[in-house]
């Protein structure tokens, strides 16, 4: 478990188990934005400033994702790189998806009427990779309960048969080990388990996915962005910010601190942390152990269990038929025993 330094870093109070929908400041962050802010309000914000707070994201990005900063790109959202990722398939492609999955991974392929779309069950998904397979877009982590991918798996199963592979690492990154060059291209929104503003977003393009197009580049997939301002001719990045687009500046103000603090942590230590405070709570109320820092409670009255949940002063989400906590960083054991008493005093 992570010691009371780690907690100290953040200023949340006791109970708040929802990180999978909005990740928590750090103190760090909120610092940096105050100071970017008050610079706004004087008149001393400088644009090319900003561009140092991009480059330290992205390269704590690349140290949580186990890949080279070379092969990361700032996005928006990941309904944006899916739609990237399904406008760069050939007609005709065939994509794998899982049914259960967020729609933000699903609906860009499925209003893609060139494509052809199976959806079949996540624990399937893997079995379901064959031949004729162009590509499969799944998430590393389910958002609805939290059931983990075996990536492993999924990298191998593509490599057999040569399909490509998109994975949404939103609920991923930051606890779970993600070695994202195993995989043509990710995605991560950051203001969930990155706990930076939203509005930032990362994708990584491993070397051999030359096939994706940099259909949304602008002044900022530049080699040198602020040579790139106007005219031709084209002259993008020759790495992965080819796929840059043009930076929220506040948001990466306060992204860069967040992800340097987890990155020094190191995403082992996190994940520990994380799984093991959900495993206490799963104890707690009767569940068997698992790999996720998320947790769905099954409950027939959701809105009874919603509510006993805020009275008591935890921040839970409701998903799927079920009541999700999520456990992170700044939650203690504490958190977890508070939870795991609602849910005793909501089964009685």
């Amino acid at each position: 478990m992570l010691d009371a330094s780690v907690t100290a870093c953040f200023a949340a109070g006791p109970g708040y188990l929802n990180t999978a929908s909005v990740g928590l400041p750090a103190r760090a962050t909120m610092a940096a934005l105050r100071r970017a802010h008050d610079a706004w309000e004087a008149g001393l914000c400088d644009p090319v400033g900003f561009d140092a707070d991009v480059d330290r994201s992205r390269r704590a990005f690349a140290r949580l994702a186990g890949t080279d900063a070379a092969n990361v790109a700032l996005i928006g959202q990941v309904s944006t790189a899916s739609g990237l990722v399904a406008s760069s398939l050939p007609d005709g492609a065939t994509v794998v998806c899982a049914e259960e999955d967020f729609t933000s991974v699903l609906f860009p392929f499925l209003v893609d009427e060139r494509l052809k779309v199976r959806m079949v069950p996540l624990d399937a998904l893997v079995d379901e990779i064959g031949r004729g397979t162009d590509l499969v877009a799944v998430s590393a982590v389910q958002s609805a309960d939290g059931r983990v991918l075996d990536l492993d798996r999924l990298a191998d199963a593509a490599a057999d048969v040569g399909a490509r592979t998109y994975v949404d690492a939103t609920q991923a990154a930051g606890w779970l080990r993600l070695d994202t060059d195993r995989f043509d291209v990710t995605a991560t929104g950051a203001y969930k388990w990155l706990c930076a503003p939203r509005g930032t977003g990362f994708l990584t393009v491993a070397p051999q996915a030359e096939w994706l197009i940099p259909r949304h580049a602008g002044w900022y997939a530049g080699d040198q962005p602020w040579e790139s301002i106007y005219g031709p001719p084209l002259r993008l990045a020759a790495d992965a910010r080819r796929f840059n687009v043009s930076p929220p500046w506040f948001d990466v103000v306060g992204t860069a601190p967040a992800l340097e603090l987890l990155a020094d942590l190191g995403v082992k230590a996190v994940g520990s942390h994380s799984v093991a405070l959900a495993n206490h709570f799963r104890a707690g109320v009767g569940l068997g152990p698992s790999d996720s820092a998320i947790v769905r409670v099954p409950t027939a009255q959701t809105d009874a269990a919603a509510a006993a949940f805020r009275e008591a002063g935890v921040a839970a989400a409701v998903r799927a038929g079920g009541v999700r906590l999520s456990f992170y960083v700044y939650n203690t054991l504490a958190d977890a025993d508070l939870a795991a008493d609602v849910v005793r005093s909501v089964q009685q």
